[in-house]
This record gives C-alpha cells, sequence and structure tokens, in this order.
C-alpha cells in the first residue's frame, strides 16, 4: 500500500471516529434528558407514595383518638352509673322486707284495737322510706295509669264494661320500684280489657 492510501485510511478512519463521537456525544445529549426525565418520575412517584402513606397514617392516627375518646368517655359513664346505682343488690335484697311492712300496717289498719302499735309501725315504715328515697329509690305509681310495659308487668287482664278503662291499670298485686330512674322491679298489676 502507498502512503497515500494509508494517509487516507487513517484520515477516514479518524473522520469516522469523530462522527462517532459526535453522535456519542448527541446521543448521550439527547437520553440525558430521558434519564432526568425518568428519574423526577420516579421522585414524584416516591413523592405520592409517601403522602399516601402520611395520608393513611394520620387517619390511622384520627380514628385512634376518636376511639380512645369514647372509650374513656364509656368507661366514665360506666363508673357513674357503678357509684350511682353501686347499692341496687342491696336495695333489691331489702324489697320483700318493704312488701311485709306494707301488708302488715294494711292488716293492723282493720284491727280496731292495734291502732297505737299501728302509729309506731307507721312512723318506723315513713323513716325507713325516707332514707331508701334519699338512696334513689321510688315507687312506680300504677292507679289509674295507662299499662306500660316499661314500668309495668300484666298478671291478669280483667274484663270492663267501661270502655274509658280498658289498657289502664286497675289493681297493684306488687308496687314496683325504680332506683335513680332505673327499674329494678315491675310493677305487677291487673290490666282492664
Amino acid at each position: 500500500m502507498s502512503k497515500n492510501s494509508k494517509k487516507e485510511e487513517k484520515l477516514v478512519e479518524e473522520s469516522n471516529f469523530e462522527e462517532q463521537v459526535a453522535n456519542n456525544e448527541n446521543v448521550t445529549a439527547e437520553e440525558t434528558p430521558a434519564i432526568e426525565e425518568s428519574e423526577e418520575q420516579k421522585l414524584e412517584k416516591q413523592l405520592n407514595e409517601a403522602n399516601e402513606k402520611i395520608a393513611t397514617l394520620e387517619d390511622k392516627y384520627l380514628r385512634q383518638v376518636a376511639e380512645f375518646d369514647n372509650y374513656r368517655k364509656r368507661t366514665l359513664k360506666e363508673k357513674a352509673e357503678l357509684i350511682k346505682n353501686g347499692g341496687e343488690r342491696a336495695i333489691e335484697s331489702i324489697l320483700p322486707v318493704l312488701d311485709d311492712f306494707e301488708r302488715a300496717l294494711a292488716n293492723m289498719a282493720k284491727d280496731d284495737n292495734a291502732q297505737e302499735i299501728l302509729t309506731g309501725v307507721e312512723l318506723i315504715y315513713n323513716k325507713f322510706m325516707g332514707i331508701l328515697k334519699q338512696n334513689g329509690l321510688q315507687k312506680i305509681e300504677t292507679e289509674g295509669q295507662e299499662f306500660n310495659t316499661d314500668f309495668h308487668e300484666a298478671i291478669a287482664m280483667v274484663p270492663t264494661p267501661d270502655e274509658t278503662l280498658k289498657g289502664k291499670v286497675l289493681d297493684c298485686v306488687q308496687t314496683g320500684y325504680m332506683l335513680n330512674d332505673k327499674v329494678i322491679r315491675h310493677a305487677k298489676v291487673a290490666v282492664g280489657e
């Protein structure tokens, strides 16, 4: 090969190399924005994921706080109820004695010879009822009242000729009681039908 042809080849190779370098620079310049965009997209995706996670955690936190607040209120209410009606069992166990007291008073009222004893027993009964009322015990009124299943228990249905007495309490067989607005024993009654 001649010197000229070698020089020409060398020139061609150099020009090809320069073209390749220029092409590579163009390719790199063109690819760089694509790479930058994908990095930007990755960062945006990570940001969106982080925001979603924050929103989820914030929602969980708010629900947890609300649940704890409801629990706290419920336990305070239950505690107040326990304090208010703490003696319910004791008072329920006294109710049969109270019934016997009332029966004894009714029987003494029929006997003319027991008037002085009746007066003394009435004083004791009134004092006993006063103490129970101070502790929240109340009688459930039944006389002439409409029958109400929240307060009354019907043990008999009595036919009545008078239409105005239908559905009303005619007679109370056993007195009902409430403790602080809670029924602890329903009144057993006869209802007109």
